[in-house]
């Protein structure tokens, strides 16, 4: 079973869920793509969704809440990522970026040593379950532009900016 809770951020109320086996979605609420990931965790997971709380929601809680305040830069909660092969290799890779730094697609893309699919991965990104905690915001278009995130272009910005500041690394976002 997918136990669902809701985590007031700054950016806004997020929706989170998890199992027994890790936490499985992180969404703002307002994401029109959430009806459809129930949906598809459901499918995906053959489970139902019903509010409550577990273990790995307690500790998502905590450690966002750190993330937020420029305490945490790594999340230690364990993640379920059901998706094809592609999907999960593209969001493996996203944790990679570190914190306070992004990539363009086609970094993304050489990384995964499939440099042709620069369209792919970008449509794997956006269909990425976990925000922040799979850090979808940091890849960002190879002319230093932000592009294309479910939560948002602003949210995008506060969250490259947040990382920014608690980094020390300078990211240029004067494009935006």
């Amino acid at each position: 079973m997918i136990k669902i809770i809701k985590i007031e951020t700054p950016l806004g109320e997020m929706v989170a869920g998890a199992t027994d086996e890790g936490v499985c979605l992180l969404e703002f609420n307002d994401r029109r793509m959430l009806p459809t990931e129930y949906k598809d965790l459901k499918r995906l997971l053959n489970t139902t969704i019903e509010d409550g709380e577990n273990l790995h929601l307690k500790t998502l809680k905590k450690q966002m809440k750190e993330y937020f305040d420029g305490r945490r830069k790594e999340f230690s909660v364990p993640l379920i990522t059901p998706g094809t092969d592609f999907q999960q290799a593209v969001w493996k890779e996203l944790q990679n970026i570190q914190f306070g730094s992004t990539r363009s697609y086609q970094e993304q893309a050489i990384a995964l040593n499939s440099p042709d699919s620069v369209r792919a991965v970008a449509n794997a990104n956006g269909m990425n379950r976990i925000s922040i905690l799979i850090p979808c915001h940091r890849v960002i278009g190879s002319d230093g532009r932000l592009t294309g995130y479910g939560g948002g272009l602003k949210r995008k910005k506060w969250l490259l900016d947040h990382e920014k500041k608690y980094s020390g690394k300078a990211i240029d976002l004067s494009l935006f």
